[in-house]
């Protein structure tokens, strides 16, 4: 008799024994079994872990960007401050505005957003800090997710937030200059903020790339423009930088290349390069860039003048390449590239027909762009900074910034990259089901059993790298909040004082100079004449002159 009808003493079979390829032993049954189950089981495991490590990470970078976020109660005037506070008082946003444009250095964003923030004195510059540190995690967390998204991942929130949150504890607290580049007023508007107008902008073209209303993508390419042109006049490196981001992105994605199935992203991009054109061009022109430039005019571009830039370009990156703590971005990618292979694959969103899949030119073009584009976007910023301020010109890192935060951005992707290959190397691909992609997680294999020391090793590995770089940070903050609050309350006596000796009529007030992170305060120089600091402070105070103390 057959088989499939009477089966004999000692041969009997679980369905699909043939089509599974089992041979019939149950031993060997059992044994895969219970080996496929042990892969799911500690695959699970290790699917649970990884969320709690990355929570750890984000709440060690979450805990000091609070810390920097609540250190804006107590910023008080310094420097540049004094010269804001009463040309906003005493001319209005209009009148502030005017005046950069016609007498300072031609920045009209600059100077219009420098009026809006010390509008109701120092209320602004205090609140300032936490509105950057939350809208530009806010733009760095969408972005993620729209990139996750276009490649069809799974979007790991604790990973994805511990890796926003690590990028921008490095950025405030990793540089030599991290209360210029988090409290300080206007070294935030001129080289923080354009970083934040940039991500949400991208993040506009992306949303109007997805939108089915008509007129979406011409409203973004018109916002490109404009915002391009109030950038133009708000950072010249944040111009530089952005300018050749977009223009190779631009060129990436024409739809030859198959990276974009139109030409929006190309139209989008060159928009905001015909933007930052147009922005520059007026500050260009300005006559207060001209009367800015007549101070300190410009060396000829010598070979010596080349060679002194290309020195000071090193020295920048040698001073960024000495903080170890870099390294945490890597690491925080690494956990981001283990969660979504972790998580697996996804189905594309509904209506949307997968493109015709890009070339190796493209891809490789894609991977390895970042770093030169970094590398020239920096160097232009050296250059800019020695035309600027002199030989110390590429001390002023607040004005890293704008490559600094393409500089994280792309460590992190760099590590997501390796992460997710490394992930997909150590855990088993799911079988094929005649969908590209799956929502349900990877199934094991008998073939390929999950690795789990090895992907352990590589997870504790970059949590522990991640943590590390965060926790590095902390001296650098408690040194700063120690200053910052320090010099608050010592500013507020001394104001106290000065407002009731006004108040009484004294036309002559003394000051002690309080310094705090790296900034001028009245008396940087000798003579009276040249000090602006100190004029600026005795106007803010309506007295006739400051007396050192």
């Amino acid at each position: 008799m057959s088989r499939t009808t009477i089966s004999e003493p000692g041969d009997a079979r679980m369905p699909n024994d043939e089509q599974n390829g089992n041979d019939g032993d149950p031993g060997q049954d059992t044994g895969g079994a219970e080996e496929r189950g042990d892969a799911v089981g500690r695959r699970e495991g290790l699917r649970q872990v990884l969320p709690w490590i990355s929570l750890l990470v984000a709440a060690g970078a979450g805990a000091l960007l609070s810390v920097g976020a609540f250190l804006g109660v107590y910023v008080r005037p310094t420097s540049d401050d004094w010269c804001a506070l009463w040309k906003t008082r005493d001319m209005g946003v209009l009148g502030i505005t005017s005046d950069f444009y016609r007498t300072q250095n031609g920045r009209v964003t600059n100077a219009f957003l420098t009026g809006l923030l010390y509008s109701d004195d120092m209320r602004g510059p205090k609140l300032l800090p936490a509105f950057l540190i939350l809208t530009l995690g806010a733009g760095l967390f969408l972005l993620a997710r729209e990139v996750l998204r276009a490649l069809s991942l799974p979007l790991p929130v604790a990973a994805t937030a511990a890796a926003v949150l690590v990028l921008e504890a490095l950025l405030f607290f990793a540089g030599t200059r991290s209360y210029q580049v988090l409290l300080w007023a206007p070294a935030t508007l001129s080289h923080t903020l354009p970083s934040v107008i940039g991500v949400w902008a991208a993040l506009t073209g992306v949303w109007a790339a997805r939108s089915r209303r008509p007129w979406a993508r011409s409203v973004a390419v018109g916002s490109a423009v404009l915002l391009g042109t109030a950038v133009g006049t708000l950072s010249e490196p944040f111009v530089a930088m952005s300018g050749l981001i977009a223009a190779a992105a631009g060129v990436l994605c024409l739809p030859r290349l198959r990276l974009a199935h139109d030409r929006f992203a190309s139209t989008w991009c060159a928009a905001w390069c015909l933007g930052l054109l147009i922005g520059s061009v007026l500050l260009f022109t300005s006559p207060g860039a001209r009367w800015r430039r007549a101070q300190q005019p410009k060396r000829p571009l010598s070979w010596s003048e080349l060679g002194a830039t290309f020195q000071d370009w090193s020295r920048v990156w040698e001073t960024i390449g000495g903080q170890w703590a870099y390294t945490g971005a890597l690491a925080v990618g690494v956990l981001l590239g283990l969660a979504a292979a972790l998580q697996g694959r996804r189905l594309p969103a509904r209506g949307t027909e997968p493109g015709p899949r890009p070339s190796r030119g493209t891809i490789l073009a894609v991977t390895v762009l970042p770093v030169p584009l970094i590398a020239l976007g920096s160097l232009v910023a050296a250059y800019g900074l020695r035309g600027g301020y002199g030989a110390a010109g590429w001390t002023y890192a607040r004005a890293w910034t704008s490559f600094l935060v393409p500089f994280l951005v792309a460590l992190c992707g760099y590590g997501a990259w390796l992460g997710f290959r490394l992930g997909r190397r150590l855990v088993p691909r799911p079988a094929h089901t005649g969908a590209p992609f799956t929502d349900a997680p990877l199934p094991a294999s008998p073939l390929t059993g999950v690795r789990p020391v090895r992907l352990l090793v590589v997870l504790v590995t970059a949590g522990a790298v991640a943590a590390a770089s965060a926790a590095a940070l902390v001296p650098a903050v408690r040194t700063m909040t120690t200053q910052t609050v320090t010099r608050a309350l010592a500013w507020d006596v001394r104001d106290a004082r000065i407002r009731a000796e006004a108040a009484a009529g004294a036309r002559e007030v003394t000051y002690r100079p309080l310094r705090i992170g790296g900034l001028a305060e009245p008396f940087f120089t000798q003579t009276y004449a040249r000090d602006w600091v100190a004029q600026c402070a005795a106007r803010y105070y309506g007295v006739d002159r400051l007396r050192r103390s």
